[in-house]
């Protein structure tokens, strides 16, 4: 695409102008480690179905890119990818012709650096300065004036102000209007509204905070070490919630090599996770309670809560994993607990009925994690819900007939969404003549959880992922 097809601004060129044929070869600027990293990933992301949390921390420690460049490489690479629907449509505003049109690779670096001058304190020269730089440097010098004038005309506006000009009117289409402007897919906020019951300022609050970026949250294992002392050891606060939880503040580094986590004495956990976990073994039983089940253990974050709980009352957990080598990521977070971890399909898993009590954290949307999970919003499409709802009432039903007479199956999805909870839940008991308990008094102390029977997180009131819950007991025989 050539410049001359570009809404040209009226204000000056706040970055480098379009080279002439006959100037003399530029030479490249000095390298930029933080962008660089950020604009890698988002390739990787766009070009390999990468996930930025994962490929992020390699390519920081790959070349040993610490401190505050490291800092500044994460809130770029995240930040775009949670924003990315949003950028797209102030960079479409600002071009005759379909986004589509755009090289890809011209477009990872317009989407950094409309992300940069909407998003952050970074002067706008700079921002322009370095997208054109990579341009050039990714593809070549002839569409480096493209570049230019696309990024000064972004930069004639804040974000407040593109908002105001692209966000549907808020009377006739709430909906959209907050949809866009917390850079969010329309759908995804419909299903938040749904699940709600409201498309006013609570919708708004969700979206936002779904917006921001996530505290970290650390989990104590139980019998090892306290939350106290893990939050003395990390500097981070007790979590107001889960009686293992520390919470750490947003942008917290990589930590892998932290003490706690090397010594498995602590892990990486959402704290809505904790306590659906942490559930499951509140439910009172009549009977044995000696046999605990998770369904679908990968990677084995709850697996590892269930082990070091069951080890504390004198239970086996056994942890079902259908891909290898999600299994094995189950295998080391397990290891020295009263866990054993089977290769199986849940669904089929031939393991012997009669579990006193079973957690199907089931495969899932995944709509409740996205502050976490930053390109997941613009990868999901609505037509991924069906097939999920299909697989989670498959699992929740294989569970009910392994749980023994008077025996609970916790389901847990990380959505709101719902067709993947009520929906799957009302159905599968139905069916399964299962009663439903109210789930709200293992939640101990946690406020606002709504009028039951099912409990549902959200970041907004709880601070953690939106989190569902169901309880369900197997009637007894005859």
């Amino acid at each position: 695409m050539s410049e001359d097809r570009v809404r040209r601004p009226s204000r000056p060129d706040r970055g480098h102008p379009a080279q002439r044929r006959d100037a003399p070869a530029r030479p490249l600027p000095p390298p930029d480690p933080a962008r660089r990293v950020a604009l890698d990933v988002l390739r990787a992301v766009r070009s390999r179905d990468a996930y930025a949390n994962l490929i992020l921390p390699d390519l920081l420690r790959e070349r040993r890119i610490t401190g505050r460049d490291a800092a500044l490489a994460t809130e770029l690479a995240y930040g775009t990818s949670r924003a990315a629907g949003l950028l797209d449509a102030i960079i479409a505003a600002c071009l005759d012709r379909p986004l589509s049109k755009v090289d890809p690779t011209v477009l990872d670096c317009l989407r950094l650096g409309a992300y940069q001058l909407m998003r952050t304190r970074i002067p706008p020269h700079a921002a322009v300065t370095s997208t054109v730089d990579f341009v050039r440097e990714d593809a070549g010098s002839h569409v480096t004036g493209f570049a230019n004038a696309v990024m000064r005309t972004i930069a004639e506006k804040d974000e407040a102000a593109w908002l105001d000009q692209l966000a549907p009117d808020p009377e006739k289409d709430p909906i959209g209007n907050f949809a866009l402007r917390t850079a969010h897919p329309r759908w995804i906020a419909r299903s938040f509204a749904e699940a709600l019951g409201d498309k006013g300022e609570e919708l708004k609050a969700a979206l936002e905070a779904d917006d921001t970026r996530p505290e970290v949250h650390l989990i104590a294992r139980p019998g090892e070490i306290t939350a106290d002392e893990l939050a003395a050891m990390t500097g981070g606060e007790v979590s107001p919630y889960s009686p293992y939880g520390v919470r750490l503040p947003p942008g917290t580094g990589d930590l892998a090599d932290a003490e706690p986590i090397k010594q498995k004495l602590a892990a990486v956990q959402d704290e809505g996770s904790q306590l659906c976990a942490i559930a499951a073994t509140k439910v009172p039983l009549a009977g044995t309670d000696e046999r605990w089940l998770d369904l679908c253990a990968g990677p084995g974050g709850k697996a590892a809560l269930l082990g070091s709980l069951a080890g504390i009352v004198g239970a086996h957990v056994d942890a079902v994993e259908k891909a290898p080598h999600r299994a094995r990521l189950v295998e080391h977070a397990v290891g020295g607990l009263p866990v054993t971890v089977h290769v199986a399909d849940g669904r089929e898993s031939g393991l012997n009925p009669g579990y006193d009590r079973i957690l199907v954290d089931a495969p899932c949307s995944g709509l409740g994690a996205l502050r976490r999970r930053p390109e997941a919003r613009w990868r999901r499409q609505p037509s991924d819900v069906a097939d999920l709802t299909k697989l989670q009432g498959q699992l929740l039903t294989a569970a009910l007939e392994l749980v023994r007479p008077g025996g609970v199956v916790v389901y847990v999805v990380c959505s709101p969404h719902l067709a993947e909870t009520e929906g799957v839940l009302g159905e599968t008991a139905r069916r399964a003549k299962a009663e439903v308990l109210d789930a709200r008094p293992f939640f101990e102390g946690v406020p606002m959880l709504g009028d039951g029977p099912y409990v549902q997180l959200w970041p907004h009131r709880h601070g953690t992922d939106a989190m569902f819950c169901a309880v369900l007991r197997r009637p007894e025989a005859g």
